[in-house]
């Protein structure tokens, strides 16, 4: 459903004006990420946020626009055990990775200078945990499906380069093992999504 919904908004942005010429732009970005299940990011991890960095590229036709925009976090803490309900850690290292492939849809508001836009999409979230010294059965490689909107503002620094700010909430309802040895399993949160702040570099018109 989610798929044929994002097929009939691209359909719409590319048709809704024949004559408007389609602009491609790349970009590169960099910000915050702090993730919705705090306590079990925080367990692991020591804090629920950190630093994610990226970039993508950006197909435009008049104020509408549609992105493509894949992003990276990580960062290593240390491996729990988890026994009636408890979590002890471990002195074993415990790394996790967040990978989001984010396609937006968004529209431009018509203003000179700096620019407003908001935009919602769908995304397919990748995570993984490796620790030392365990079996692959032991570690996670998963991808899940979800959902955001984001809003910012770009600013053009010349006729080729621009640069933006943006605000971007995530949610990834289903994630995470649903075993009693799951960490996430004992604080009940399951949602992979988060709230990101980035700003970007952008090139082209």
């Amino acid at each position: 459903m989610r798929r044929a919904a994002l097929v009939l908004s691209l359909s719409l942005l590319f048709t809704a004006s024949s004559s408007a010429q389609v602009s491609v732009r790349g970009f590169g970005d960099a910000g915050v990420t702090l993730f919705t299940a705090t306590q079990s990011f925080k367990a692991i991890l020591g804090k629920p946020s950190g630093p994610v960095y990226g970039g993508g590229v950006e197909f435009g036709k008049e104020q509408f626009f549609l992105s493509v925009d894949a992003q990276r976090f990580r960062r290593t803490g240390h491996r729990v055990f988890v026994f009636q309900n408890q979590v002890f850690p471990l002195n074993v290292k415990d790394t996790i990775t967040v990978t989001p492939l984010d396609f937006t849809v968004g529209y431009r508001f018509r203003t000179r200078g700096i620019v407003p836009y908001a935009g919602g999409g769908v995304g397919w979230y990748r995570y993984e945990e490796v620790s030392d010294h365990a079996t692959d059965a032991e570690n996670v490689k998963k991808t899940y499906a979800g959902y955001h909107v984001l809003a910012g503002a770009e600013m053009p620094l010349n006729r080729w380069l621009g640069a933006a700010v943006d605000a971007q909430w995530a949610a990834v309802p289903h994630a995470f093992d649903d075993s009693a040895s799951s960490v996430a399993q004992v604080y009940d949160e399951h949602n992979l999504g988060g709230f990101t702040v980035r700003a970007k570099i952008i090139v082209g018109r």
